[in-house]
């Protein structure tokens, strides 16, 4: 029977919600919610579930298949043993959690009620319902045309199916207004509530939250010599090459830095020694049924051969032609430029020198527009290479996504620095290409998403209390979930990422020509850092933790600019008037010193990866420590185990 959590309260907390298309059988709903309530024994997940009532006004339209998802805290706990949560132990070291020394950990209490974050609570929810699979049951009843397998995820198929619309956890509205007030409603220059963020929406977005903050901080010192050399206006360049040099230490040593602040981080809260969770096939994933030789279970499975086939013949070309496409609109911006500068040249007045600025506006505008629309083509192609695994699928579409935004971005000004070598032309198309391309992305990530949601939020609003926003009245829970439902659903962190890559690039390869770069994307992160957090407290979904451990492959995308950064800035020094001045009369052996001098400046940046430990040693200590327990621990209960087999042999012969 299901229980109907109507306005009212229902008999639990609700964390997670199931949305299932409103057409979807009695029969299959029924199905599926006594599988999620049977007992673990049974093959369930031994969750708590309830209908959702319909909210205040209720409309015809609305969908009446959404369910709330909850769990008791003793099923929670148990849920963070089988995921191997590291929580804080008394003595101060990061252990896995187990139920049996629950009270010697930290933080625990009582019951236990507060001891785990709500993002954690939500994430072992999540990981319940992922995990629940099929029985005996050839396909979902009522629904003969959705197969299942068995061994295989039940809530996977039913997404790949489109039966299930959508899971996403709740958002806590008295815990979101402390953070909203901690995070961005009042401004100020303080360091961000990293801790707060971690607890409400798990490590991942804490991750990044840090490193933008990171990032930002590692800004100021390139920013602070920025402005006297921008000031002064020493057109010549003589003087780019100190800050070139500057250059080539920091985009080295940040990035190193950065793993061990990363590792700190991670170690804090748990992640860093916690093992990866064995990978299920992704939802999207299809193939020829046959049997997986490591699970020995039944699931599709697609030749790599032809995956190959499809990446190299299919994909690769498409990338190739994209680039092609990219260099073509480069050209054009370079006939468009060259007519504005002859036009100012022929009668110079004020509106021919605004117009020698349209052509760079022009196509910061279109590589913004390119960017947006290979991105789709790059998801699409990366879906129909039909990867098994989902961190297989986010590195290919991070490769592809990554070349052609260096490509697109990147290119004119490469070819004005080292084809043209012109600086003049270099400094007015850094500049114009990043202030449009911030001031466009601000657009797009902030205002859009907001003015949309205000729009959503107001129609939801006017139904319940007229003229009232949602800041002045709390919502009935049923209004809630269906105005939660209706936001947008929160993509992940690689478009954030992806931002601050290209705008490291701007920094660490051309700001010794532009150095007002550094200071434009530190005002840049500052109000970055508000417009994200506002859009993940009011715009979004609230996301599903993920519990990461690091930035994952986007700081091998940094460490691949700063190596790209090097062999930039020392060509751009060997180019400069000052060091051209030492070798009058032979060409040849400027270039073969600057190539000497990048090659020993790669190898001292590679000599600092391995100097400068990725891991604290303090860390390093702890973890060697812990890992020593858990084999003396299991080596003694190895000998327990034997001495009491030994016992009952000894009792069997008499």
């Amino acid at each position: 029977m299901m229980l109907s959590a109507g306005n009212g309260v229902p008999s639990f907390t609700p964390r997670v919600v199931l949305e299932l298309a409103s057409d979807t059988k009695e029969e299959a709903i029924t199905w599926l919610l006594s599988r999620i309530r049977d007992t673990q024994y049974n093959g369930g997940t031994e969750l708590l579930v309830e209908q959702l009532g319909p909210g205040a006004d209720a409309q015809e339209k609305e969908n009446p298949n959404m369910f709330l998802v909850g769990a008791t805290w003793q099923r929670l706990l148990s849920g963070a043993e089988d995921l191997g949560l590291f929580k804080e132990f008394n003595d101060g070291s990061m252990r896995a959690f187990t139920c049996a020394n629950k009270y010697n950990f930290k933080d625990f209490k009582g019951d236990g009620d507060s001891f785990l974050s709500t993002a954690e609570c939500q994430y072992i929810i999540k990981h319940e319902l992922d995990t629940l699979r099929a029985k005996d049951e050839t396909h979902v009843p009522g629904l003969s045309r959705v197969k299942l397998y068995p061994g295989k995820s039940v809530i996977r198929r039913l997404l790949s199916k489109g039966i299930l619309i959508q899971v996403f956890p709740l958002h806590e509205k008295e815990e979101l207004k402390r953070l909203s007030f901690a995070w961005y409603k009042k401004v100020k220059l303080s360091f961000q509530p990293l801790e707060d963020i971690r607890h409400y929406y798990g490590e991942g977005q804490a991750l990044y939250f840090g490193f933008l903050e990171y990032f930002t901080f590692a800004l100021v010192p390139m920013a602070l010599i920025g402005v006297p050399y921008y000031l002064f206006d020493w057109e010549d360049y003589d003087k780019y090459v100190i800050f070139a040099s500057f250059n080539l230490v920091w985009c080295t040593v940040i990035l190193e830095l950065w793993k061990r602040c990363s590792s700190s981080l991670a170690y804090r809260w748990g992640t860093l020694s916690r093992k990866k969770a064995f990978e299920e096939p992704r939802p999207g994933f299809h193939g020829v049924l046959g049997f997986n030789p490591v699970t020995g279970r039944q699931e599709p499975l697609y030749p790599n051969a032809k995956r190959q086939l499809r990446v190299y013949l299919v994909s690769l070309p498409f990338v190739l032609l994209c680039l092609y496409l990219s260099l073509y609109v480069m050209m054009i911006y370079f006939l468009m430029e060259g007519w504005a500068l002859s036009v100012h040249d022929a009668e110079p007045t004020f509106w021919t020198g605004i117009l020698c600025f349209i052509p760079s506006v022009l196509y910061a505008v279109v590589i913004e527009i390119m960017n947006l629309i290979y991105r789709y083509a790059a998801e699409f192609l990366t879906e129909w290479e039909n990867h098994r695994l989902e961190s297989s699928y986010q590195n290919h579409l991070v490769l592809k996504v990554l070349v052609f935004n260096f490509f697109n971005c990147f290119a004119s000004l490469f070819y004005i620095a080292f084809v043209m070598q012109d600086m003049v032309l270099l400094r007015q198309s850094l500049a114009t290409l990043l202030i449009t391309s911030q001031i466009l992305n601000q657009l797009m990530e902030a205002f859009l998403p907001y003015w949309l949601q205000r729009r959503r939020n107001k129609k939801m609003v006017r139904k319940i209390h007229k003229g009232k926003t949602l800041e002045d009245q709390e919502l009935p829970l049923a209004n809630q979930v269906r105005l939660e439902a209706d936001m947008s659903t929160y993509l992940g962190t690689f478009d954030d990422y992806l931002e601050l890559f290209l705008l490291f690039g701007y920094v660490s390869l051309f700001s010794c020509v532009y150095p007002l770069a550094a200071v434009l994307v530190v005002l840049n992160n500052i109000t970055e850092v508000y417009s994200d957090a506002f859009k993940m407290c009011r715009v979004f979904k609230r996301p599903f933790s993920d519990p990461a451990a690091n930035i994952g492959v986007w700081q091998l995308a940094f460490e691949a600019m700063s190596v790209i950064a090097v062999v930039t800035n020392c060509s751009l020094i060997g180019m400069s008037p000052q060091v051209k001045a030492y070798f009058p009369d032979s060409d040849m052996q400027l270039i073969l010193w600057t190539v000497a001098i990048e090659h020993g400046l790669l190898a001292f940046k590679f000599i600092l990866t391995f100097l400068i430990p990725d891991v604290p040693k303090h860390i390093q200590i702890n973890l060697s420590r812990l890992e020593f327990e858990s084999r003396e621990a299991l080596k003694k209960k190895k000998i327990l185990e034997a001495s009491e087999v030994t016992k009952a042999r000894r009792l069997g012969s008499l």
